[in-house]
């Protein structure tokens, strides 16, 4: 258990570290969450003026800590490239051209219960229609908006399944 600096009342350390009590080798002035205090090397890299250090995942090469470096990495690199507006201005948007309509509220749902009523698995129904699985999942998922999922699939869907999954304007 950690003990905690009573800032030099009652007397000295004794030689031992005032973070985490350890006892001997050489202790060295850092503050800590504000606290003066003298402590080891260890706790020393908790202080407000030391320098970064790399964690124990990273020290011990543990492959899981690696992984969700890279993939915060990752995501940065991504956000980068799409916090530039350039490729809107250069490629346009296609809004117009395939517009989403107001969903019902639990369409996918619907869709697939529809679908399942009708006897057809998720790769079927879009093989019939000649889209990509995935925007068919998607639709199923309620993530019709988030995956760019165009008007026509939804007409399409709701005609050769007959449910309803849009508002009508």
């Amino acid at each position: 258990m950690a003990k905690y600096s009573t800032g030099g009342v009652g007397g000295d350390s004794g030689g031992s570290c005032e973070l985490c009590g350890a006892e001997g080798g050489n202790l060295r002035t850092a503050t800590v969450a504000g606290a003066r205090l003298e402590v080891c090397a260890e706790c020393a890299r908790h202080a407000e003026d030391a320098e970064p250090s790399r964690t124990r995942d990273e020290e011990s090469g543990d492959e899981t800590d690696r992984k969700r470096r890279a993939a915060r990495n990752a995501a940065r690199l991504d956000d980068a490239r799409k916090g530039d507006p350039k490729h809107w201005e250069e490629e346009g948007t296609d809004y117009d051209d395939d517009p989403l309509p107001y969903l019902v509220r639990g369409y996918g749902e619907r869709l697939a219960d529809a679908r399942q009523e009708a006897g057809l698995q998720a790769d079927e129904l879009a093989a019939e229609m000649g889209v990509d699985e995935a925007d068919v999942l998607a639709v199923e998922q309620g993530r019709a908006n988030r995956a760019g999922i165009g008007g026509s699939l939804i007409t399409a869907l709701e005609e050769r399944l007959n449910v309803e999954l849009s508002e009508e304007a």
